[in-house]
């Protein structure tokens, strides 16, 4: 499935931070198969958080829509130094997740921080009590770092992160001729 894929703008913001929350939390996010609605309650993200996004040159929210303009997907490529870059937020609307969009968003993604951050490296985090993502990102050819990081959300019992990355090759001379 090709689909258009742009960056998201202040003026997207409303219905893009709904369709987050539908994607992450609550009855809705069950319908897909990447929610933490069994994990976490609370709100995934802020809407100050995406207008801080949108308005950072080191960073950019890039979304999907469908034809009746109703964003369906989104995914956070930041730039953190010269050489890595990290991917986050992605997520797809639940009833229309395990059609390829994920995919599309991460070479998406991975595209952009290669070809206009200039980074070498991607890297993301992903729960670790989240086995069946960190296999599907492997799948895409993330690995893991050996690194865990703490929850940024204090939590009784603490939750961790598990680091993934990837190299961001450049695209072989002959494959543009």
């Amino acid at each position: 499935m090709t689909v258009a894929i742009r960056p998201a703008t202040a003026d997207d913001l409303l219905s893009l931070h709904a369709m987050i929350e539908r994607a992450y939390r609550g009855d809705t996010a069950r319908m897909g198969w990447t929610h933490e609605a069994d994990l976490l309650s609370d709100t995934r993200t802020e809407r100050g958080e995406l207008e801080a996004i949108v308005a950072d040159s080191s960073q950019l929210l890039l979304m999907v829509q469908d034809a009746d303009g109703t964003p369906i997907g989104c995914v956070n490529v930041a730039k953190r130094d010269a050489s890595l870059a990290y991917l986050g937020m992605l997520c797809i609307e639940p009833e229309r997740q395990a059609r390829g969009l994920g995919r599309e968003m991460i070479a998406a993604a991975e595209r952009y921080a290669r070809d206009t951050f200039g980074c070498t490296t991607i890297e993301m985090t992903v729960l670790e009590q989240r086995s069946e993502l960190i296999a599907y990102y492997q799948r895409r050819g993330y690995a893991r770092t050996g690194e865990r990081r703490a929850f940024p959300v204090p939590l009784d019992p603490p939750y961790f992160m598990t680091v993934l990355a990837k190299p961001l090759l450049r695209p072989l001379e002959s494959d543009h001729a």
